[in-house]
């Protein structure tokens, strides 16, 4: 019997300093949970990979972010629809970042941080007949599937577009426009320039047209209702004011970032 009892004092005692643990770092703000995030490392400098390792922008950004939340998470490389897929469904990913626009079409499927970039598509050609968005009507044009890039080109021209051309990722659309089987790609610009710093003498221009292709502003990527939103947010507005994002910037493009246009934004 005081075997029994001894048993059952010890019990207690062990669930007593567990429970004391867990409430300690539920009251400190720790986590014990790992968020699995995913990136479609193909933009480079946004997300590529390098030495078998995921870097860009975007990588560095989530890290100041995160560290900044005290959450713990890990970041892996998945195809990009299939990155859509699981971050709305989130099971297999609690969220994404991976130069995705904040939309109308895409707030119905998914919630998004605040805003942390701003961009803009940019089109790539050789074709000296190319001036701005609406000169492409009769072109082939290549375009990341399910990208803004898409979406502008369908926009302007409509869906059926018989010379639009969705590729599995960039760098397919790259690789075709290459080898002359389209006439120019629309993605956003600095993917576009980027490519054009790696590849100095294929003698590619890049195009703005503000008239045609608006500014868009890219958030870290979350299921529907994620209880993420609301510790995000608060980390990614500190990040941008607090000079660590402007430190992330000028790394990867070596300017100024408009931090401001940023947090009026949201």
């Amino acid at each position: 019997m005081k075997r029994i009892w001894s048993m059952a004092i010890v019990i207690c005692l062990v669930l007593v300093v567990a429970a004391c643990g867990n409430t300690d770092k539920q009251a400190s703000g720790g986590s014990a949970k790992k968020y699995k995030f995913g990136t479609d490392a193909t933009w480079a400098p946004q997300e590529y990979m390098e030495n078998g390792k995921i870097v860009g922008f975007d990588v560095d950004f989530l890290e100041a972010v995160m560290k900044e939340a005290k959450l713990d998470y890990e970041l892996s490389n998945v195809e990009w629809n299939s990155f859509l897929a699981e971050v709305q469904e989130g099971k297999k990913l609690d969220g994404g970042i991976s130069s995705v626009t904040i939309n109308d079409e895409r707030i119905k499927s998914y919630d998004f941080s605040i805003p942390y970039f701003e961009s803009t598509n940019m089109i790539i050609t050789k074709q000296d007949g190319i001036k701005t968005a609406l000169d492409l009507k009769d072109k082939k044009i290549g375009v990341q599937n399910a990208t803004t890039g898409q979406t502008v080109i369908e926009d302007l021209f409509g869906k059926e577009l018989k010379g639009l051309n969705k590729y599995e990722n960039i760098t397919m659309a790259f690789m075709e426009l290459d080898n002359g089987g389209i006439d120019a790609v629309v993605a956003d610009n600095m993917i576009v320039n980027e490519y054009l710093k790696n590849n100095p003498n294929k003698q590619y221009k890049a195009l703005y047209d503000k008239t045609n292709f608006a500014s868009e502003f890219y958030g870290i990527l979350l299921p529907k209702g994620s209880e993420l939103k609301a510790k995000l947010d608060p980390a990614v507005k500190a990040v941008l004011e607090n000079g660590k994002y402007a430190e992330i910037y000028k790394k990867w493009y070596g300017s100024e970032p408009d931090v401001k246009v940023l947090l009026d934004k949201k």
